[in-house]
């Protein structure tokens, strides 16, 4: 059972005060600071990227994480039913509705997209994952069918490195988001307000300080209620036959009837803007832009991104210098790039802030102040240990089914606190926004024993969180070992290589010490030297694999790891 007191005090020790710089960091990263970068930008985690990484300053780490990819794997496939898959269903020309098993092919759709993202060491996914937290859909709740829901993590994914001004504009169109949040029951005789609630208080600009009654400062309910007036009258579509132009991805619909045609008049909050009401497709498309133009032109708007933004990459809890010199210029930077994202990102992840280096310790800040997230945790011991996941093309049933839904959706993830594509409310994770624990929530008496139990799972082949079911695959260590590992042979210096690679810090020596005796199993050092060589003489791994086994178990399980 992991040691609580030294986890929480290796997370309180990043809870000092420093001074905020976005100055651009353009020495080499080396292998600290690699290792950061890889872990709050990317999900991919090989030994061979972080090699890779240290050897490149941010600016062209940044440069090769931003190149856009190609998805290795295309569109999800369902291989139920078992005597005549539905195959890839979303390719399909068939209405989307005459297909059954949506909750399923759901999963599937995020297994799609997870084994992509673990594929590419890319900052794309994380922007979609952000993209998620942001404008939130629950594919657990009525977000249409199964293939809508795949247009709109499609949607995500295009705007990774967009403008979010227009993606706001492009969600409120999207299917998925007009199943979820009602907007579809949004009519001129009987308006709902759910959507345009939202869009105000979590998508865009947010509540701010309440002043009075229904007065939040940033908008009043007054403007919630104009808000879903403009909103009226856009549909969830079910044929997928409306094309948009920019994203060519289904869209949902106008239905003139419904849409209220009178004018829209703000608070002073919103600049007492009044949007004249149209009659014609075009004409609501126009209110919507008005609209969204309108919140985008408060500059708190930008603020609110860059608060998500920062909460998302670099840490949790900040204080009044990171505000006034990071939140704020990052905000106006925004605004003077219209809304795109990217490079406000980039100089994020760029600057001297971001890698401890803006004060006279850089050990103490950023690096190693948020708890995994449980995607975060399981995706790097599977691409740093290169755990050969069963082929999605040629085991469809055993990736899709045994290792992906059963064992790490439906098991260690859900067990973990996280659904995937699947937050508890439309808020989001509790993790992204609920004080004062924040991404603490992750490590709860309710979900370590699932982060315990992740890799004895992936040990054995077996899922030991619930079910006990073949997973399909297993860590093959002794092979990553011998192919990866320059110094196999000595105790000591495999174990710094891997607390090297695997914590966030260095660590001191009575913990390299601790290590090293799981490895030994009470025996001098020159036992596990004489074993290994005795592997690679005879190929008898039975010793080596069961001393590897218990050395990683101990050090994917312990406090360091747990920490990025």
């Amino acid at each position: 059972m992991m040691n609580f007191l030294l986890f929480f005090i290796i997370l309180g020790e990043t809870i000092l005060k420093y001074m905020a710089s976005l100055t651009p960091y353009s020495s080499v990263l080396g292998l600290r600071k690699a290792k950061h970068l890889l872990r709050r930008a990317s999900y991919a985690y090989s030994k061979d990227d972080i090699d890779t990484f240290a050897t490149k300053t941010p600016q062209q780490a940044l440069d090769a994480l931003v190149i856009p990819v190609t998805n290795v794997l295309a569109s999800p496939y369902d291989p139920q039913p078992t005597a005549s898959p539905d195959g890839f269903w979303t390719e399909s020309t068939a209405l989307p509705n005459t297909f059954t098993g949506h909750f399923r092919k759901r999963i599937y759709s995020t297994g799609w997209w997870w084994y992509n993202a673990q594929n590419n060491a890319s900052l794309q996914y994380k922007m979609a994952m952000f993209l998620h937290t942001t404008f939130t859909v629950s594919k657990l709740d009525s977000t249409g069918t199964s293939t809508h829901f795949h247009d709109h993590i499609k949607l995500l994914s295009q705007f990774a490195f967009g403008n979010i001004k227009a993606l706001a504009k492009k969600i409120t169109f999207d299917n998925s988001m007009l199943k979820y949040l009602d907007n579809t029951n949004n009519n001129d005789n009987n308006p709902n307000e759910n959507y345009a609630r939202e869009f105000l208080e979590l998508f865009t600009i947010g509540k701010g300080p309440q002043i009075a009654p229904g007065n939040y400062t940033n908008y009043t309910e007054s403007d919630v209620q104009e808000a879903a007036r403009v909103f009226s009258g856009i549909k969830y579509d079910n044929t997928r036959a409306i094309i948009d132009i920019d994203t060519s991805l289904p869209m949902g619909r106008v239905q003139l009837n419904k849409h209220d045609e009178g004018n829209k008049v703000f608070s002073s909050a919103l600049g007492s803007t009044v949007i004249f009401g149209q009659t014609t497709e075009v004409g609501i498309k126009n209110e919507l832009n008005l609209f969204v133009d309108m919140v985008f032109n408060q500059t708190e708007t930008a603020r609110a991104y860059c608060r998500k933004l920062y909460r998302f990459f670099v840490k949790s809890e900040w204080g009044a210098d990171v505000e006034t010199d990071i939140i704020e210029p990052l905000a106006l930077d925004m605004v003077a790039n219209g809304f795109e994202i990217l490079p406000i990102v980039r100089k994020l992840l760029e600057s001297r802030h971001f890698y401890d280096e803006d004060n006279t310790s850089n050990t103490d800040n950023i690096v190693g102040s948020i708890v995994k997230h449980p995607l975060q945790l399981l995706t790097e011991v599977t691409t740093f240990f290169n755990l050969e996941i069963p082929d999605p093309v040629t085991t469809p049933s055993y990736f899709y089914n045994s290792f992906y839904k059963t064992f790490m959706h439906n098991s260690f993830l859900s067990s973990s606190g996280f659904v995937f594509f699947a937050p508890d409310s439309v808020a989001g994770y509790p993790a992204h926004y609920q004080t004062p624990d924040f991404d603490r929530n992750w490590f709860v008496s309710n979900t370590i024993i699932a982060r315990y139990k992740m890799i004895p799972s992936l040990i054995s082949g077996r899922d030991k969180v619930i079910t006990n079911a073949n997973i399909r695959t297993k860590l093959e260590l002794v092979d990553f070992v011998k192919d990866h590992m320059t110094n196999a042979s000595n105790s000591t210096q495999l174990v710094i290589d891997f607390t090297n690679y695997l914590f966030p810090e260095s660590v001191p020596t009575n913990r390299i010490t601790y290590f090293e005796n799981l490895l030994l199993d009470g025996y001098a050092s020159y036992y596990w030297t004489g074993s290994w060589n005795n592997y690679l003489a005879d190929n008898d791994d039975s010793i080596v694999k069961e001393r590897l086994e218990a050395l990683i178990t101990g050090l994917i399980n312990a406090p360091e790891f747990q920490l990025m």
